[in-house]
């Protein structure tokens, strides 16, 4: 009875341990969100095919990576797409409330790029499943900003796709596109040119789109067939490989202001840019004029993106309960991250740049309201404000000399949406289709220090341990040369009973 009630309690300790290793999770998908927002506010609670809508899509990457983890600057690869597409919004923003053009234009940010296109698939998935915005007959064409970063010349390059241009209605709308970037290029210090027609596009997040449908679209980078940035996805590409440099003798806030070299070149691409997207989506040639990317704008964010995201400009642009308790994973010191992380399940959007380009959108493309916190936090409970149009930001607003600025509600069109790949929504994790990278779960590892004594106390511990073993086999060797004397019982006389 004993052997068998012993089994079935190892039995039991056996499948209890067993069923805990496998309902462990050992690892979580990489994932973070896309920003987008448009020209004319699209309506998020309506999902699927938006009718009588057709847009233009700029788009570039949000994410880098490098050999080591969370150490991805990404000046050249990254932050140079980034801060063209946003200085590109800056200076459409005015012409396109003013002189609307036909069709509405598209601007999105996607994340997890590095790692096989995560945020572009996300998409392009949500798109085909009627869950999302739009859908794909709503895309017109499609414009991505890669590497802009101008290391040699002033020479960019227009990557088509020449698959999807064997397609004569395809080729004909990309030539088209095509000459209007070379318009739009006239009177800039820039040259623009394609490459070969066989020539296969570069990587982008633009083949996630061909894969399911061939769309017109260019990809425009400043390299013809191979990259021109020696550090692509390496802990060199930093604010000195984009050649982002400042005197030696300025103050962090006149950094922050401050036009380099590159700040100039990618205001010129922004422009271009800006311009080239106008014209596509039907805009008169005459507002081209009117459409200048600033300068200053470039170079704040390249100061931001690439030296000090702690910098009185970023600070205005975040909520307040951020920038008071200076939150480190927030407005620590140095850029932002640029790795997509785990996303907000584990570590927040916080950590990536995906937060700072969000309220930079709403900075850029936002009106300023009246709403109190509390409405802004709840605008739904307004009357007068349409939730599903817009988004509202509580922001802190920027500082005077001597005091801290004043919180108010911004109103913009700035959405996010989920940038994890479809593998881990259809549990197919040997997908041919979707990428499946993850990250293992970090675990604390846990040690016990114990003070080793004194040698004067080892050597007494010794001694009287040794006194005690030697008196213990003294006292057992006198009790059991004695036993027959210390344990035997006294006979008893024997009674009788008569």
């Amino acid at each position: 009875p004993h052997r068998k009630l012993c089994t079935l309690f190892m039995s039991i300790i056996l499948t209890f341990h067993v069923s805990r290793l496998l309902s462990e999770v050992l690892c979580d998908p990489l994932s973070d969100f896309n920003v987008w927002t448009s020209t004319r506010p699209l309506n998020n609670s309506a999902k699927g095919h938006a009718a009588n809508e057709s847009v233009v899509i700029a788009a570039t990457r949000l994410d880098g990576r490098s050999f080591f983890w969370e150490q991805a600057p990404s000046a050249e690869g990254t932050v140079s797409g980034i801060v063209t597409l946003l200085a590109t919004i800056q200076a459409l923003y005015p012409v396109t409330q003013e002189a609307p053009p036909p069709h509405n234009i598209f601007f999105s940010f996607f994340q997890g790029e590095a790692f096989d296109y995560i945020g572009s698939s996300k998409m392009v998935y949500d798109m085909e499943r009627n869950d999302f915005v739009i859908d794909l007959n709503n895309v017109h064409s499609m414009l991505e900003i890669g590497q802009v970063g101008l290391h040699r010349g002033r020479s960019l390059w227009m990557h088509s796709d020449p698959v999807s241009r064997q397609n004569k209605s395809v080729d004909t709308q990309v030539s088209a596109m095509m000459s209007r970037v070379q318009s739009a290029a006239a009177g800039l210090n820039l040259t623009v040119d394609q490459p070969s027609v066989s020539q296969p596009l570069p990587p982008s997040s633009f083949q996630r789109f061909l894969r399911v449908r061939g769309i017109p679209g260019l990809v425009l980078a400043d390299h013809n067939t191979s990259f021109n940035n020696r550090y692509y996805e390496s802990l060199y590409d930093d604010a000195e490989n984009l050649n982002v440099t400042y005197p030696p003798d300025l103050s962090p806030d006149e950094q922050l202001v401050y036009e380099t070299d590159a700040a100039k070149s990618l205001a010129e691409v922004a422009t271009l840019v800006a311009r080239s997207l106008y014209i596509q989506a039907g805009g008169e040639e005459k507002n081209l004029n009117n459409i200048t990317a600033d300068p200053k704008i470039v170079a704040q964010l390249l100061y931001g993106f690439l030296i000090q995201k702690n910098n009185s400009w970023f600070r205005s642009l975040l909520p307040p309960e951020v920038t008071k308790k200076g939150d480190n994973s927030i407005l620590s010191s140095g850029p932002p991250q640029f790795y997509i992380g785990l996303g907000p399940r584990i570590h927040g959007p916080v950590h990536s740049v995906t937060r700072f380009v969000q309220y930079i959108l709403a900075n850029l493309t936002g009106t300023i309201t009246n709403l109190t916190e509390s409405q802004c936090q709840n605008p739904s409970e307004v009357n007068t404000e349409n939730k599903d149009l817009f988004s509202y930001f509580w922001v802190s607003g920027p500082a005077s000399v001597n005091s801290t600025g004043e919180p108010f509600c911004v109103r913009a069109s700035v959405r996010l949406s989920k940038a994890v790949s479809p593998a881990f929504e259809l549990l197919e994790y040997g997908s041919p289709n979707y990428s499946t990278w993850t990250e293992s779960r970090w675990k604390s590892i846990r040690a016990r220090i114990f003070l080793v004594a004194s040698r004067e106390l080892e050597m007494l511990t010794l001694g009287v341990g040794v006194a005690v073993l030697l008196l213990s086999l003294l006292v057992t060797y006198f009790i059991s040369s004695k036993a027959e004397l210390l344990f035997s019982s006294a006979r008893e006389p024997p009674t009788t009973t008569y």
